[in-house]
């Protein structure tokens, strides 16, 4: 079975375009198709799409949250889903998931929409998007909007999608010059390394070709191993030295600077070297933004109508940010907030790959850290104890 098999088409019925607050267009294209080609697009994508798909969803219904961590699809494990998901929407600003339903209603499988570009119509009052592939330009799926969740990035113009990312196009463009124009600097440098002149005059062009092959051939090649040449007065070499104009490394630096600043990320996210108030500050500002928001479209889809009325009915995607820490911040942590009785041992276990163990299910405190209403009791216990032996 194909991927796009999996969409269950409705049926054929009067449709037009879909008619949007303000009149705007309800078409959308993606940004750039060679956009993802780029490296320094990329390596921004990656930590973020890395970040969030560490993540894990929790819910009431236990079938469909082990379905969400473990396999949404066919195709995909609970990671691999949020970092297509995260990724998708990086570079469309709109990513869909398509929400497959049985017989009984029940959401059964939940997959990102591979789309090129998509039309937004209405068919009998009801919104649907009608997706284009690019592997397949012939090919389209439209489905309805109550079975799709929408996750959306710069969410201004469109009530639908988010706005494109053309804000950064020139920037890439500029980016992609320069590195074009070093690569054949580098190459014109190669090239040409000098002009050979001839005193004798009127010779012909294969007299002048025949000096030139032999010059290189003698002097200019790895079997010249001393590096010096020898000429007689009828030859002249001049050396050429070639200093093509390029983009210095400091405007280079800013170009990559202004890309990171859009997506949100810098050398240390993608190095990874950050310090622990530095990933506590990326998590809160690019990690938890998305998995609330997917959290909140996702329960809206999946419990619709008086389902989501129940406050039990939610589905929410969690991560701490300590996955993300050191072995040396964790434990730090364990002395700082183990040891104090704000998180027990085998919650700490947990994030270091390890299991449970007797007693780690309860909390432990330090000697000098006991409650104030218990020192004061020993402290009255201990008074009382001194009284008795005088």
């Amino acid at each position: 079975m194909g991927f796009l098999d999996i969409f269950r088409q409705p049926k054929k019925k009067v449709v037009e375009k879909w008619k949007e607050l303000g009149v705007y267009n309800a078409t959308f294209s993606v940004f750039g198709n060679d956009a993802y080609n780029s490296a320094i697009v990329r390596a921004s994508i990656r930590p973020l799409a890395d970040f969030s798909a560490k993540a894990y969803a929790t819910c009431p219904d236990k079938k469909l949250e082990r379905m969400l961590n473990r396999r949404p699809n066919m195709y995909m494990s609970g990671h691999d889903f949020l970092m297509k998901v995260r990724t998708r929407m990086e570079l469309l600003n709109t990513a869909f998931i398509y929400l497959q339903r049985n017989d009984a209603g029940e959401v059964v499988g939940a997959y990102p929409v591979p789309y090129a570009y998509f039309d937004a119509l209405e068919c009998a009052g009801r919104l649907f998007i009608k997706f284009y592939f690019a592997s397949d330009a012939q090919r389209t799926i439209t489905l309805p909007w109550e079975d799709l969740a929408a996750v959306r990035k710069d969410y201004n113009k469109s009530d639908i999608a988010g706005d494109d990312n053309n804000a950064i196009v020139s920037t890439l463009q500029t980016l992609q010059t320069v590195d074009e124009g070093l690569a054949n600097s580098i190459k014109a440098t190669a090239n040409l390394r000098g002009i050979l002149k001839s005193t004798k005059a009127m010779l012909s062009p294969e007299h002048i070709k025949a000096q030139k092959e032999e010059f290189v051939r003698d002097y200019m090649s790895l079997e010249n191993a001393s590096g010096i040449a020898s000429l007689d007065s009828t030859q002249e070499f001049t050396p050429i030295d070639m200093k093509p104009a390029t983009a210095n490394y400091e405007q280079r630096k800013e170009i990559r600077e202004d890309i990171y600043r859009y997506f949100g990320v810098n050398d240390s996210v993608i190095m990874g070297k950050l310090t622990t108030e530095e990933l506590e500050n990326f998590y809160k500002l690019r990690i938890e933004p998305f998995l609330q928001q997917l959290s909140v479209e996702l329960t809206s889809k999946i419990y619709p109508g008086r389902a989501g009325a129940y406050d039990k009915n939610e589905i929410v995607y969690m991560s701490d940010v300590a996955q993300f820490m050191t072995m040396a911040q964790k434990i730090e942590l364990f002395n700082k907030v183990v040891l104090y009785g704000g998180m027990l041992i085998d919650e700490w276990r947990k994030l270091i790959g390890l299991g449970h163990i007797e007693g780690g299910d309860k909390p432990i405190r330090r000697l000098d850290t006991a409650p104030v209403d218990v020192q004061n009791n020993k402290e009255g216990n201990d008074d009382a104890t001194d009284g008795e032996d005088e």
